[in-house]
């Protein structure tokens, strides 16, 4: 009687066991947090305190760019116009808007670049050092001292858990 609880107790251990790996997320489905949570995260890194977070009417202006084609994205600035530190995630709906949003967000980078070119030069070099990178259906716009950092905790997000 002893051994028979004994193996009981054993078999549902294992079955226990075997159902919790089962239960587990598959790698391949593993999400990327919100835009929002992202750019959350890369701005604490930037140790800059002061950003604004733009809206849909003010990203259709300074990017050039239809927020309609956006499923999610999270855009901060320097909320006051001396830096010309910013991060832009853009998840886009269709893939097939990946081109049109990487030539709007070169445009905000040119734009960028223009208003600092002749006011403040260590601002305009960072500007023209600026980041693209495309990763699904996401584009990442920084221009930062330490893009590179940002960069890398980027690829994190989209690292298999």
């Amino acid at each position: 009687m002893m051994n028979n609880t004994r193996a009981v107790g054993v078999v549902l251990l294992l079955l226990i066991t075997l159902l919790g790996a089962c239960g587990g997320k598959d790698a391949s489905s593993a999400v990327p947090p919100s835009s929002g949570q992202m750019a959350d995260k890369l701005v604490q890194q930037m140790q800059q305190t002061k950003f604004a977070s733009l809206d849909g009417k003010m990203i259709k202006m300074m990017y050039h760019l239809d927020p309609a084609v956006l499923e999610d994205y999270a855009v901060r600035t320097p909320l006051l116009n001396v830096r010309t530190d910013e991060i832009a995630i853009l998840k886009v709906k269709d893939a097939a808007d990946l081109n049109a949003v990487e030539t709007a967000v070169r445009e905000r980078a040119a734009d960028v670049q223009r208003q600092y070119e002749s006011y403040e030069k260590a601002q305009y070099e960072k500007a023209v050092r600026y980041k693209i990178v495309t990763r699904d259906r996401y584009v990442l716009f920084v221009i930062s001292d330490r893009a590179d950092q940002l960069l890398q905790t980027y690829d994190s997000f989209f690292a298999s858990k």
